[in-house]
């Protein structure tokens, strides 16, 4: 009698802690979603401040200014709508942001501007701090995930309805290439 009973007590407490640690880990996972997120509002703060910058000066490069605001105005409205959904306007504004970049470098008196300097900076920080927080929430997502695949924890995953969360994934195949490197002294 005494045996099944420390059984039983044995059980109810390792699904007690299986559960506990679930839950501390789906925590931890939305805390690194919302980590993304706020670097994310940083991001897209900045970007209007910068478009006002360069406005005057890149006269004949309407169309980029377009572009990154529209893709801006796209990744606001894609917030909350899932991780995947999320990172392809994200990813989109990434690429316009270099476009933007790359525009900036042929006008002089915009490169030796202080103001879009700072910006740009500011700008670079950030997507650095991003890829900071998309890897914590990619390295605890996948915590997440594993302890709900693995056995025996499993069980308690699927009987207190615990989902699988989404990876945060790089779909521009642009992002995936090698950058190319020429470190030729003799041009």
């Amino acid at each position: 009698m005494w045996i099944v009973l420390g059984i039983a007590v044995v059980i109810v407490l390792w699904i007690i802690a299986s559960y506990n640690n679930l839950i501390s880990l789906k925590n931890q996972t939305l805390n690194g979603w919302k980590q993304i997120d706020v670097q994310l509002k940083r991001r897209h703060d900045l970007i209007p401040n910068l478009i006002e910058t360069v406005k005057g000066v890149m006269k004949f490069e309407q169309s980029t200014l377009t572009q990154v605001i529209e893709a801006r105005n796209k990744a606001v409205s894609a917030q909350g709508t899932g991780i995947a959904a999320q990172a392809v306007q994200e990813n989109a504004l990434s690429g316009t942001l270099r476009q933007l970049f790359a525009l900036v470098e042929n006008y002089p008196n915009l490169k030796s501007s202080e103001n879009v300097t700072k910006l740009q900076e500011e700008l670079s920080s950030t997507e650095n701090k991003i890829s900071f927080a998309r890897q914590f929430y990619n390295d605890i997502a996948t915590q997440f995930n594993i302890a709900q695949q693995t056995f025996p924890t499993n069980i308690i995953a699927n009987n207190f309805g615990f989902k699988p969360s989404e990876l945060f994934e790089i779909t521009d195949a642009a992002e995936k290439e090698v950058p190319k490197v020429d470190l030729n002294l003799n041009k």
